[in-house]
């Protein structure tokens, strides 16, 4: 089970994987079991750039801007589909987090993150997930880099 491994990745960390009695595979549904504001979950969506594997960790309320990912990527997004997620990123939809994923996947943070001073990615199910700052995200995350993909907020 993908949990378990996330579970593993953050061994001796000291960083507490949590499992939620309740579904909290949306932003909506983790906000209520975590008991915070929607836009703390981070929300972790996949996408094909060439062919190949990238996940992008966002705040749980922006939105994808798709002249700024295309002018990031250089071409224009297109996300993996849902039956097709756990092959290529190493874990089922509700459950995507940049932790424990398949080898060459690389991960961006939006800076949609930088307006919290901690966030709650999934950790692998539909029931997990962290609580990190911004900097522990972007160390157990392997980022590759920093990206600015989304929408302003009006």
């Amino acid at each position: 089970m993908a949990v378990e491994k996330v579970k593993k990745y953050f061994e001796g960390t000291g960083i507490k994987v949590i499992e939620l009695p309740e579904s909290s595979a949306t932003v909506e549904l983790a906000a209520h079991a975590l008991e915070t504001e929607p836009d703390q979950i981070a929300k972790t969506l996949s996408y094909l750039v060439e062919d190949q594997p990238i996940l992008i960790v966002m705040a749980g309320m922006a939105r994808v801007d798709n002249r700024k990912y295309k002018d990031t990527f250089h071409k224009k997004a297109s996300m993996i589909k849902a039956e097709d997620v756990e092959r290529y990123i190493g874990h089922a939809p509700g459950g995507v987090c940049p932790f424990a994923i398949n080898a060459g996947v690389k991960v961006y943070l939006d800076e949609s993150l930088k307006r919290h001073e901690f966030v709650y990615p999934a950790a692998g199910s539909s029931n997990s997930a962290v609580k990190l700052s911004i900097s522990e995200l972007e160390k157990y995350a392997g980022v590759h880099e920093w990206v600015d993909v989304t929408k302003e907020e009006s």
